[in-house]
């Protein structure tokens, strides 16, 4: 692959101690805030700074059609895909309803979706073609294909404004593509990295196991990461690879939602290690594989909600969290400036 992406490991001794300092001598006991300090300390390791701060936040939804979804791998149609693309685009939607309560700019990019979009505020149009292929009999793109997607979003996240991306997704059959590359990439038994995705019921679930099954092994040669992702996963999985690279080139703070973002993200670590250094996890989904992987990962989510929506629902709700680790650090007193005593007395 043509494209490269300088990113550099954020381990910064110095930099964490002082941090951590801060927020030791913050009025509180040691550690009383938990997971925000952890939270506060990353965001500082990220920006490279003892005070991070966090600008105009871009949510992003990554949209595509899978051919796969043509074997009835999930419980709705291929067109459900463009139709909840409108709905986006309306404000109609739980992630347009969640990123104006927010304050979330909101971009939805259409990386293959098999239906021509009106041109309108909102939407950037990357297609690299109608869908994906079928990966229960082949590869599902092209090494080009793949790298043409990745190529479009690296090239997004450097026009957007900003320091922060959250990630979020729609594709009918997505899960499905999520799935196999956990399966790929993890090594895990293919049962354990399949869920019921938009809600399919046991015999629903029965027959995408073995669809999928028939995916790994009609493409048992795409074993390395790249390989992986074209051969199994879908455009809006690679556009949002290459968005992920860009995004930790950048120092951008990456939120990342449910299970399918959480593959684009994997495949993107696979590559280069030090990304997930940049990555919040949003929450844990119901989507059964999506714990397991996060567990891989030493991921550990700010959420568990029970929600399986996807659309980057999960990454706008964690952002309130990831918002006030950010102003806590910068302006909540030290036991010195409010005049405080500290546990052993001193102020």
């Amino acid at each position: 692959m043509s494209l490269t992406f300088d990113i550099q490991d954020l381990h910064d001794d110095t930099l964490a101690r002082r941090v951590q300092h801060r927020i030791d001598r913050k009025t509180k006991p040691l550690g009383a805030l938990g997971r925000l300090e952890t939270l506060a300390l990353q965001l500082a390791l990220v920006q490279g700074r003892d005070e991070p701060r966090l600008n105009a936040p871009q949510l992003v939804v990554f949209a595509a059609d899978h051919g796969i979804a043509a074997r009835g791998v999930s419980a709705y149609p291929s067109d459900v895909t463009w139709q909840m693309v409108e709905n986006f685009l309306a404000g109609g939607a739980a992630v347009s309803v969640l990123a104006r309560q927010h304050g979330l700019a909101l971009t939805v990019v259409d990386c293959g979706v098999r239906h021509d979009f009106a041109p309108r505020a909102g939407l950037v149009v990357a297609k690299v073609a109608p869908g994906s292929a079928d990966s229960s009999i082949g590869p599902a793109m092209s090494a080009a294909q793949c790298e043409v997607a990745m190529a479009h979003g690296a090239a997004l996240v450097r026009d957007l404004p900003g320091n922060v991306l959250l990630l979020g997704e729609m594709g009918i059959g997505n899960t499905s593509a999520a799935s196999l590359l956990m399966a790929r990439l993890t090594g895990q038994p293919l049962a354990d990295c399949v869920g019921r995705g938009t809600g399919l019921d046991d015999a629903g679930l029965a027959h995408k196991l073995a669809v999928l099954g028939q995916a790994l092994e009609a493409n048992a040669g795409a074993q390395a990461p790249l390989q992986a992702l074209a051969a199994l996963g879908g455009l809006e999985i690679a556009t949002m690879t290459g968005a992920v690279l860009q995004a930790a080139q950048q120092r951008r703070l990456i939120v990342v939602d449910g299970f399918i973002t959480t593959a684009a993200v994997a495949v993107a670590v696979a590559l280069v290690p030090a990304v997930l250094q940049r990555c919040v996890f949003a929450h844990a989904s119901a989507e059964s594989g999506h714990a397991r992987w996060l567990v891989q990962m030493g991921a550990w989510p700010l959420l568990d909600l029970g929600m399986r929506l996807g659309e980057g629902s999960g990454a706008a709700l964690a952002w309130p969290i990831v918002e006030s680790a950010c102003r806590l650090l910068a302006e909540m007193a030290s036991f010195e400036t409010a005049g405080v005593s500290d546990r052993d007395g001193a102020a």
